[in-house]
């Protein structure tokens, strides 16, 4: 995505999750199958850091997070995470906070998009970063669980009273964090919590597919358009007029749009470059 990088080089190899790129898709894969996924101080911190590193990657055009085993991500570790919690000062469990909220915020800055493809067991903050994803790929047998006020916490927790109420609206945002009751998967389709719907063996060939349209396809404009997205949802009208006016006029310059032209006038598919 840029070329300025300077002095720090890319992370050869994430020791707390697997991480892989192929023809121009990144994948990231929770590694911890025998606790479905459940999170670790260092996985929050491996996830962060590397979303933060990955949009100056020139080959990662869409990013992919899914889970090995039977789940997805069971969200914070009892023994790893929230046992350590109840011992940290309200400092150090501040910092913690923030770190966890810190990668659902990379996430949406990412200019890449995410695909989450969910193969099981999405809960608590696991449930959070399929949330946070732009697109949601789900097994038929997939449960969301927003659990926190199941265990005394504010369901709204890592942005989640942000997002949830943006995608479904405020009436079923407030069920579901305030109760915090299991979400089917025809149930997370049909209130757009989730985009699609596979049975099990179908999801990484349907995973596979999106992720490589997205890839193949304008993936400045995608870019573009998910950064839209995102920041004007805290704007008014005409401020979010004034961006996309600035923004199409700049796309409109692209090598992209000059090849749709040039296609249509050819009678051809057009060749992407991104650029």
């Amino acid at each position: 995505m840029t070329g300025f990088r300077a002095s720090p080089g890319f992370t050869s190899s994430w020791d707390h999750f697997e991480f892989s790129i192929e023809d121009r898709v990144g994948t990231i894969s929770f590694a911890r199958p025998d606790k479905l996924n459940a999170l670790t101080f260092d996985v929050y911190a491996d996830l962060r850091d590397l979303l933060r590193e990955v949009p100056h990657r020139d080959d990662v055009d869409v990013l992919v997070i899914t889970g090995t085993g039977r789940g997805f991500c069971s969200g914070g570790d009892v023994e790893e995470i929230i046992g350590e919690l109840v011992t940290f000062d309200p400092r150090r469990l501040l910092e913690f906070t923030r770190m966890t909220g810190a990668v659902i915020q990379a996430m949406r800055e990412c200019p890449l998009p995410i695909v989450a493809s969910v193969n099981g067991t999405a809960a608590g903050a696991g449930a959070v970063i399929a949330l946070a994803a732009d697109f949601r790929i789900i097994a038929e047998h997939v449960r969301f669980h927003f659990l926190f006020t199941k265990v005394g916490l504010s369901g709204g927790d890592m942005g989640s009273a942000y997002l949830l109420p943006r995608i479904v609206g405020l009436g079923r945002a407030t069920e579901i964090l305030m109760f915090g009751d299991p979400v089917d998967a025809p149930t997370a389709l049909g209130i757009g919590l989730a985009h699609e719907v596979v049975a099990a063996d179908d999801l990484v060939e349907a995973t596979r597919t999106l992720a490589r349209r997205l890839a193949d396809g304008p993936t400045f404009a995608y870019s573009a358009t998910k950064l839209l997205l995102s920041r004007e949802q805290d704007m008014d009208l005409a401020g979010a007029i004034e961006l996309e006016a600035m923004t199409q006029a700049l796309l409109m310059k692209t090598e992209d749009h000059a090849e749709f032209h040039a296609a249509f006038s050819e009678g051809r598919e057009p060749r992407w470059k991104g650029r």
